[in-house]
């Protein structure tokens, strides 16, 4: 493991105290030909929870970048989750979907066969800045159809701490989008000075990404854009913010992910045989990822496949 490491860090990291432990992002890059400050990383090493990727959007000044502008792409094997603080997306997707994405409001698309969408920033994002989550599908359901959830949770005072639970049950509220597996995610935002213990569901692993401030989560020290990972078996979690201002926090949980995954450009599959098919039927525009009306603009076409087999992703050992 690696305690406390900032996204793109490449270099080791001490040991973590017993309790919760950091998790670095490694793998992180610029993502897309657009403009806005989006990275896309990986963690590392990789855990085995259903999130298989969280981008880190900004905050970034679209007067400065040029905002954020992405032509139809086609996903597979996945849903995507956007989470934003600030700003305001436009999205379109070949599911018929034409919707905005809002601070405090998850968009949630499935692309499990496949899907085709665009994002676009609005005039009225001035900054834009919030999370963008990959949540990989089980076998079981990794050809599901596509599909386009909206919702805008409400604020919960827990103790010292706000929350907005987008995903699964955390202090008695349930969010209403559907996911197949019983994942958890929630906006907590953390008075300063203040210490909250949130219960949790045991068979989850648990992540907290800081966005603000100075937090520890069950004593261990995270600072802005670094991840504090907490096995399954907890029952409960205690973040405390040690920053003299609100800290502002993302939880996300999931049950342990068995199996191996390939990832490459926008698709997740099983084999280098599933990603190498849904390329060639990006490119040729077939029906699987269906077209995106109402975008100004030519699709994005897919990267050559790399000069070797795509190998799956191995889980770390549990022992």
């Amino acid at each position: 493991m690696r305690s406390s490491c900032t996204l793109g860090s490449t270099s080791p990291c001490l040991p973590a105290p017993p309790g919760a432990q950091g998790l670095s992002f490694g793998s992180c890059r610029r993502r897309g030909p657009w403009h806005a400050h989006l990275l896309r990383c990986r963690p590392s090493p990789p855990r085995s929870a259903s999130l298989a990727r969280g981008d880190p959007l900004g905050p970034d000044r679209v007067a400065d970048s040029g905002g954020m502008d992405v032509a139809p792409h086609p996903h597979t094997g996945l849903q995507t989750v956007s989470w934003l603080f600030s700003g305001e997306i436009e999205h379109r997707d070949s599911h018929g979907t034409h919707a905005f994405v809002r601070p405090g409001e998850i968009n949630l698309m499935t692309g499990g066969h496949g899907i085709s969408h665009t994002e676009v920033s609005t005039p009225a994002a001035t900054v834009l800045h919030g999370v963008q989550l990959w949540v990989a599908l089980p076998g079981e359901h990794r050809r599901a159809p596509r599909e386009f959830q909206h919702h805008a949770p409400g604020p919960l005072r827990v103790d010292g701490a706000e929350l907005r639970i987008f995903l699964g049950t955390l202090a008695g509220d349930t969010s209403p989008v559907r996911t197949f597996t019983p994942l958890l995610g929630a906006e907590v935002l953390i008075d300063a000075g203040a210490t909250v213990t949130l219960g949790v569901d045991p068979g989850l692993e648990h992540g907290l990404l800081v966005d603000d401030g100075e937090v520890r989560l069950d004593g261990t020290p995270l600072r802005p854009a670094e991840l504090g990972y907490a096995a399954p078996g907890r029952t409960t979690l205690t973040l405390t913010n040690d920053s003299g201002h609100p800290a502002r926090t993302v939880l996300l949980g999931g049950p342990p992910f068995e199996e191996e995954i390939v990832m490459w450009w926008n698709f997740i599959g099983r084999s280098h045989q599933d990603i190498a098919r849904a390329r060639e039927e990006w490119e040729r525009a077939s029906d699987r990822f269906g077209t995106v009306d109402g975008y100004p603009g030519e699709r994005l076409p897919a990267p050559a496949l790399p000069n070797a087999v795509i190998t799956p992703r191995k889980n770390p050992s549990r022992h």
